[in-house]
């Protein structure tokens, strides 16, 4: 007995130290794509205030889209080859992309090839979120997936709260944002490398029948079809929230008649609750359920984003009622995907997951376009925030739609 624990011994301790890196490295991956979220909408005041590049509020518009257009064809693209290829050198590319082109952006010499630059750059930042919540979900047991989806997302909000406290203190220097997250992402790419191992369950996957070809198409079959279309809507909402308010929200706190450093102090209080949120979210959705979970999620968003419509004098009650509204608006979409990776079995996982990230980022290009469509309109506060009330209400109906028990259907196979 004592001999076969002594065998056993390292090879358990083996385990655990791969199964730490990748909690660890996944987590960082998806921060680098949090402090990106938030970057451009940090330093849009700035870049307009100085005219850099003689950049507009319509030029950066169009930046933001673009570089969500980025991201879209990035998710989208990666999951049928995280599927077929491996979720490791999926993951240690699209790092290593975004990171190169990120620290070219402060060298640009005119707007558009600034836009250009955070295409290019968005094309890897999208494949990074599906990947690693992917990896990270078959890394937990099914019935804690949805705390692996959340806990995961902190790191978003986290890498958002690192940005926003870095914007405050550069100030008018904003080209060390980018510098800083390049440099950061190489440094991680470069540890993935050696340190990152590939998912166990992606390897069972791929030993079983049929595992060589994952099509879109399997995602619209019948068994799957239902869930699909309610997470794409919901997706599509959710994250045409988050971006949204991370894009424009200093600028609209800023029309509202805030002072800038409370405007952008506003968007570190948001992601501060987001990061709260998601913790909670995960913990109640792994005991209540993750479909009832989300619907009370998007209900509450609705409340706090009409609430945002209304100035207020006291600045208690702004921070408790932003801080709120990142609470629920974030966590809310993270659980849809925590839902997807509930529902779907590994072997199509990882492009359900991708499919849901992509689809949804079509409505984070649209939640920064109709924003900034208001603003350059003069009607950003209180119509943005009407806006952002009505989507939290799509939301909710597109949750309402999804099959009450997530998951594996009868006709998937097993994992």
């Amino acid at each position: 007995m004592t001999s076969t624990a002594s065998s056993l011994a390292p090879a358990q301790t083996g385990t655990t130290g791969r199964s730490m890196w990748t909690v660890v490295l996944c987590w960082i991956t998806v921060m680098l794509e949090g402090y990106d979220l938030v970057v451009l909408g940090a330093i849009i005041p700035t870049l307009l205030k100085t005219h850099h590049l003689g950049m507009t509020a319509g030029d950066a518009t169009t930046i933001a889209t673009l570089s969500l257009v980025g991201v879209a064809i990035g998710a989208v693209c990666v999951g049928p080859l995280a599927d077929r290829l491996g979720r490791r050198l999926l993951l240690i590319g699209s790092v290593l992309l975004f990171s190169v082109f990120t620290l070219l952006v402060p060298l640009a010499g005119s707007v558009t090839v600034f836009a250009l630059l955070r295409l290019v750059a968005g094309l890897g930042l999208g494949a990074c979120m599906p990947v690693s919540l992917t990896m990270m979900a078959e890394h937990m047991p099914a019935n804690r997936r949805a705390r692996a989806s959340t806990l995961t997302m902190t790191g978003y909000h986290t890498g958002a709260v690192i940005t926003s406290l870095l914007a405050l203190q550069v100030t008018d220097n904003w080209k060390i944002l980018f510098y800083v997250l390049g440099v950061a992402g190489i440094v991680i790419a470069a540890i993935q490398w050696f340190r990152l191992p590939e998912s166990e369950a992606f390897a069972r996957a791929k030993r079983g029948p049929g595992a060589e070809r994952v099509p879109f198409t399997e995602l619209l079959k019948p068994a799957y079809l239902r869930a699909g279309i309610g997470v794409w809507v919901a997706s599509f909402m959710g994250l045409l929230l988050v971006y949204g308010l991370n894009t424009w929200l200093p600028k609209l706190m800023n029309d509202a008649g805030y002072p800038v450093p409370t405007a952008v102090t506003q968007l570190l209080v948001l992601n501060v609750g987001g990061v709260v949120g998601l913790v909670l979210g995960g913990f109640v959705a792994d005991r209540r359920g993750i479909k009832g979970t989300t619907l009370g999620w998007f209900a509450v968003s609705v409340l706090m984003l009409a609430c945002l419509s209304i100035k207020m004098d006291s600045d208690l009650l702004l921070n408790v009622v932003v801080f709120c509204t990142g609470v629920f608006v974030f966590s809310a979409q993270v659980l849809v995907y925590a839902y997807v990776t509930a529902f779907y079995p590994a072997a199509v996982r990882g492009t359900a997951l991708g499919s849901a990230s992509g689809i949804g980022r079509i409505g984070s290009i649209v939640g920064p376009s109709i924003t900034g469509a208001l603003v350059t309109a003069g009607i950003g506060h209180p119509w943005g925030f009407y806006f952002f009330a009505a989507v939290a209400v799509l939301g909710f109906f597109a949750v309402l739609t999804l099959p009450r028990g997530p998951g594996t259907p009868q006709a998937a196979p097993a994992e």
